[in-house]
């Protein structure tokens, strides 16, 4: 744990402090454990901060995440979530999307004539047809919008609380994106390994 002794001054930071005052510095801190901490560190910040009652829930910040993030990462996010819920989750949802007041042929993501077309229905459409678990492409995941995700994280935390640890894994390899959840996030995560040093 190497690197914890060379936080040392960083994580005294966040001994006992509420992510409301959290320091003023708290992004260029996150940046450095980052760069020093393996990525299990990361992920086991990231999912304490996931899990707070401090932070939006769950659902509300994958889509923050989503909604920043790169084709291969929508992606990513995308696939993990879908293995967790099957498809008729996606079903509901695209259900739900049809009988939505703003809901039309000319909505995004419709097709022509009314149809399901793009996006979660295409998707929907592989899932059914397939026999393996859901392979989203970031071409795919481009047409799926944050309100989608979260609605469909929100589902995939019902059904199998530990996929927050799943996303957690795969964001904790991109940390640089994780700022988008804000100064009160980074700081849980920074006070999970705090807490986690003065134990060892």
């Amino acid at each position: 744990m190497n690197w914890m002794n060379e936080l040392g001054g960083v994580l005294d930071r966040y001994n006992d402090k509420t992510p409301a005052r959290a320091p003023g510095s708290v992004d260029e801190d996150f940046d450095l454990f980052a760069q020093k901490a393996p990525p299990a560190a990361v992920s086991e910040g990231l999912s304490a901060a996931f899990r707070s009652d401090q932070t939006p829930e769950f659902a509300q910040m994958a889509s923050q995440l989503f909604g920043r993030g790169s084709g291969t990462q929508r992606a990513g996010m995308l696939n993990l979530l879908l293995a967790t819920v099957g498809p008729m989750v996606v079903q509901q949802i695209l259900a739900r999307r049809q009988r939505g007041p703003a809901s039309g042929p000319a909505q995004q993501g419709g097709a022509p004539g009314g149809g399901m077309g793009g996006g979660l229905g295409d998707i929907l459409g592989n899932i059914l047809r397939g026999d393996g678990p859901p392979k989203v492409t970031p071409e795919v995941a481009e047409q799926v919008t944050p309100e989608e995700i979260e609605e469909i994280a929100r589902e995939a935390e019902k059904k199998d609380p530990s996929v927050i640890d799943r996303i957690s894994d795969v964001y904790a390899q991109q940390p640089q994106l994780l700022k988008v959840l804000g100064g009160a996030a980074l700081a849980i995560a920074l006070g999970r390994m705090a807490q986690k040093r003065n134990t060892l």
